[in-house]
């Protein structure tokens, strides 16, 4: 059985039109909805959704991300093929960088623009809602085996965004916020390597001039307590157990982090 993935900030009611047509051009492929609750034009949010879940999903899956301020403008469409051969994966959504940290993790990447009009929906193309009328019904059609190629020309000048603007700098390792989880987890881009060379499991630390632990789990801080770690998807995390740390902090995407061991 196939699958598509779904990741859109369109939060109810829009979703259901993009798999009404996913479903209606393949009725046996598996949908998935990795989440609907990116921030509202959060771009770099589900980029990092996309990236942190891509490497959990069987070969020839297909992810639609539709995260697109940019919709009805001059902005792209695009198709990308990303994985080594015969273990691909497909993404489909705007040319804004939503696609590319989760395409480039699965390596051998190759993207392509979108011009194919009869692969879009046949009753005509909304200004406003491409993920029903353009990336649903390409996805589709990539998920019942659909050659790439056939979506339009290769391309190279596409817009790029990685997780990168994190270091060191004299005391401090300093990043930004990428993510906040439904438990009010807060995921920076700081990646575990950066960190483990910078502090130590138990040792202290201040997080934005806020002292906490960095420890190896949610539970090994008191209930109510803040504390770092290093999340499943391999970056550096603020949460408070049993509790938000998105509101202790009051960090959104964006925000510097300044970590400082004690």
């Amino acid at each position: 059985m196939s699958v598509i993935s779904l990741t859109t900030d369109f939060g109810d009611l829009y979703p259901a039109a993009m798999k009404a047509v996913i479903l209606g051009i393949n009725p046996e492929v598996q949908v998935v909805d990795i989440t609907h609750s990116i921030r509202q034009a959060g771009i770099r949010e589900g980029a990092f959704a996309l990236y942190s879940l891509v490497p959990y999903f069987p070969a020839k899956s297909v992810h639609v991300g539709v995260v697109d301020p940019g919709v009805g403008t001059s902005r792209r469409a695009l198709a990308v093929k990303a994985g080594s051969k015969g273990e691909e994966q497909f993404f489909v959504g705007p040319d804004n960088g939503l696609l590319i940290p989760a395409a480039r993790r699965l390596g051998d990447m190759e993207v392509y623009e979108i011009t194919n009009k009869e692969l879009m929906l046949k009753s005509g193309i909304s200004a406003t809602f491409h993920g029903r009328d353009i990336f649903a019904p390409v996805g589709a059609r990539l998920s019942k085996s659909m050659p790439i190629e056939l979506v339009g020309h290769r391309i190279s000048d596409f817009v790029d965004l990685d997780f990168g603007n994190f270091g060191v700098d004299g005391p401090f390792l300093i990043g930004e916020v990428v993510f906040a989880d439904s438990f009010g987890n807060v995921i920076t881009n700081i990646p575990e390597e950066a960190v483990l060379k910078f502090c130590t499991f138990g040792s202290k630390v201040e997080v934005n001039g806020r002292k906490v632990s960095f420890v190896r789990t949610y539970g090994f801080a008191g209930q109510e307590k803040a504390l770092v770690l290093i999340g499943s998807h391999g970056f550096l995390e603020i949460a408070v157990n049993r509790g938000s740390a998105e509101s202790q902090f009051g960090l959104k995407g964006g925000d510097q982090v300044a970590i400082k061991v004690l």
